[in-house]
Order: C-alpha cells, then sequence, then structure tokens
C-alpha cells in the first residue's frame, strides 16, 4: 500500500509506544495552557468510545415522484445508510474486539490522569466537497468531530493525527484540507502532530479524510457521565448539519436541485454552500462545564436527538430547543422527510447538550451562549416537543 507519512517541524511523523504518545500529549497539553480557545462548534457513526461504525454512500438511481405527483417520504435507510444495521455491525465488532472505559470517547488510565483517545471521520460531506471543488473546510469537521467527542466526555483535546486516503494525489485539494485542519486545531486549542497520506486508486474513489485526537482529563475532571433526574438540559446551537446525516441530506437536496443551483434562503448562496457549512468545535465550552458540575454531556451526532440516551437511562423532555437552521427546512422540504425522521437523524439546531443540576444550568447557560432546552425525568425515550422518539 503506497502510503506517504508527513512529518514537518512541529509534527510527529509516527507513534511507535504508549510512552511516546503521551510525551507528545504531555507536550501539547503545555502549550494548550498557554492558549485561549474560542468557545464557537462521518457518514453516520454510530457508537461511543468504543466502536464506531461509519457508512458510506454514494447518491442511488431514485425514483422521486408518487403516482399523484407528490415527492415520494425519503429515509435515512432509504438514502442508503440503516441505523439498525449499523448498530448491529458495531455489536458485532465490540463483540469481537471487547469494550473500553468511556463512551463518546475510549479511555485509558495512565496512572494520575485519564488518555482519552476519539477517531472519526468526514464521511460522505466530502462528496459535496468535490463535487463543488472546495475541501477548504472539511479538515475542520475532522477536528470537529472528534475534538467535539472529547469535550463530552470530559476530556481536553490536545494532540490530531489525520489520515488522507486518495486515488491520486493532488497538491491544490491536499493544500485546502491541510487549511482547514490548521484552522480546525487552532480553534480547538491542539496541536496537529503527524499524519499520513495513502494513495489507493484499487481500494479509493476520490478520498476519504479521518482522523484521531487525544486528550486528558485529570481523575476527578472527567464527567461522571450519566444525568440524574430532576437535572436540567442545557443546548448549544450548531452551526448547521456537521457531518452526520450527510447521506440523506445530499439524497434529498439533489432530487430537484445541484450542489451548485442558487440557495432558496439568505444565509448562503449555493446548495452546496449551506451542506458544507463546518461543524463547530465546543472545546471552548469544557472548562464552562467543568466550573457547573455538569454531570454528562452529548454530541449530538449520528443519530440526531436519540444521542440524549447516552446520558443514561431516562425520558428527556426538550420544551425550548434553538431554531433548526433554514438547512433542515430545506432538506425535509426537498426529500419529504418526516418530523420524526428529521430528529432523529440530524442536530436540527442544537449540536451539543450537557446535563446538570438546575441552579448550575441557569448559570452555565449565563456564562456561554447556551440555553435552558429541557429536563430530565423518569421514564425512557426523548420527546422533543411534541415528538416522541
Amino acid at each position: 500500500m503506497p502510503a506517504s507519512v508527513r512529518p514537518s517541524s512541529h509534527r510527529l511523523s509516527t507513534f511507535h509506544s504508549i510512552s511516546r504518545i503521551l510525551g507528545v500529549v504531555y507536550a501539547a497539553e503545555r502549550s494548550f495552557n498557554s492558549m485561549l480557545t474560542d468557545p464557537a462548534g462521518r457518514a453516520t457513526a454510530v457508537g461511543g468510545g468504543e466502536q464506531k461504525v461509519a457508512f458510506l454512500s454514494r447518491d442511488r438511481t431514485r425514483s422521486t415522484m408518487t403516482e399523484d405527483g407528490d415527492r415520494e417520504e425519503l429515509t435515512y435507510a432509504e438514502s442508503g445508510v440503516d441505523i439498525e444495521a449499523s448498530e448491529a455491525a458495531t455489536a458485532a465488532l465490540v463483540g469481537a474486539v471487547g469494550e473500553s472505559e468511556g463512551d463518546y470517547a475510549g479511555l485509558l488510565d495512565i496512572g494520575d490522569r485519564y488518555l482519552g483517545l476519539a477517531t472519526d471521520g468526514v464521511g460522505t460531506k466530502l462528496l459535496v466537497a468535490e463535487a463543488l471543488s472546495d475541501y477548504s473546510t472539511v479538515g475542520i469537521d475532522c477536528i470537529a468531530m472528534n475534538a467535539n467527542d472529547l469535550v463530552a466526555a470530559g476530556v481536553r483535546p490536545v494532540a490530531f493525527v489525520d489520515y488522507l486516503a486518495v486515488d491520486e494525489p493532488d497538491e491544490t485539494f491536499a493544500e485546502q484540507v491541510g487549511e482547514g485542519l490548521a484552522a480546525g486545531a487552532e480553534t480547538a486549542g491542539i496541536e496537529l502532530v503527524g499524519g499520513e497520506t495513502a494513495v489507493m486508486p484499487e481500494v479509493i474513489k476520490g478520498l476519504d479524510l479521518a482522523g484521531t485526537c487525544a486528550g486528558l482529563a485529570a481523575k476527578d475532571a472527567i464527567f461522571p457521565g450519566e444525568a440524574e433526574v430532576g437535572d436540567a438540559l442545557v443546548g448549544f446551537r450548531s452551526s448547521g448539519v456537521h457531518s452526520n446525516g450527510l447521506t440523506l441530506a445530499r439524497t434529498a437536496a439533489t432530487r430537484g436541485h445541484e450542489y451548485t443551483d442558487p440557495y432558496p434562503y439568505d444565509d448562503h448562496e449555493t446548495v452546496g454552500e449551506a451542506l458544507l457549512e463546518p461543524t463547530r468545535i465546543y472545546a471552548g465550552l469544557l472548562d464552562p462545564m467543568r466550573d457547573h458540575d455538569t454531570h454528562a454531556a452529548a454530541h449530538v451526532t449520528g443519530g440526531g436527538w436519540t444521542n440524549l440516551e447516552r446520558l443514561g437511562d431516562y425520558r428527556y423532555e426538550i420544551t425550548d430547543p434553538f431554531e433548526p437552521h433554514s438547512v433542515f427546512e430545506f432538506v425535509q422540504s426537498e426529500g419529504n422527510v418526516s418530523d420524526e425522521e428529521m430528529h432523529r437523524t440530524f442536530n436540527m439546531g442544537t449540536g451539543f447538550v450537557a446535563a446538570l443540576a438546575p441552579d448550575d444550568a441557569e448559570s452555565l447557560a449565563a456564562a456561554t451562549d447556551g440555553r435552558v432546552i429541557g429536563r430530565v425525568e423518569d421514564g425512557t425515550g426523548v420527546h422533543v416537543r411534541d415528538l416522541e422518539l
């Protein structure tokens, strides 16, 4: 397999042992302590920190109209991603390799603290970038999807390695990907410490971009990981679709449009630009959440609002979510997607949620750009206004 490891003056070319990883992570953490972070935000990834499965699907030939001339209702499964099949595959993989400690991130006890690791990719958002010949923001998505998972565990992201697989090398898109990775790393307050480019024309058509983020946390800094009955839920706005549900979003958007078509709302110029809006990085929320005794946090990724169930076996009553971005209205209209399917697939405007005591929740919301969106009750399931998920 032809591959190229990409070192630089501030990067390590490869990691040969845990001790070397820790050396890099500790150095990155020291660097982070002198920085101020910005408080501002995969095919679908299903599962926790132990294992994730990403399913990538290109657009399929499809009939979009019923006999009455109405658009057929589109679902995520019909677009090419079956969540139940994804979960079954994840369970099979976990059964083979064994579970590890952690949910959004895998946690390794290294003595006085935890080393947290998260791995994720950009998914089929890359197909939109390919169509527009604009890869300048997908590196931000790659950083965000990993760093946000660490933050949800209460772990401070400190270092990142990327993996770029291509059918043939191209300096232009490689430079654009690098620019996005650098921008994402700056926002997340982390160091880019290594990476690899693999050229695999018999395996890859186009490119795939993924990465792994390492973080550190004192043992008493990790979030307990489970909400409590009576907790309030503080939500934080997303920037758009982020990097989940793009198979459904793309399929719906291209039923009657090209990516280069004018976008029918004022916040973006083209359909493709609306879908490419980079994922918000939430690293700046870590300290405020710790300061306000957060019990658990959820990164709203693949599975949409059902991610709240990862906070514990309770009922999550959402009474005041953020209004969805226009891109969600566009996708729902073009794909004739049900409200339930939209909320089971997308973040719908709320990209991150913290559970904590009501008084602490009000203080956290006041100290950040969050707001109280609901509460934790006895029972099961997620209830968003009039929707039961």
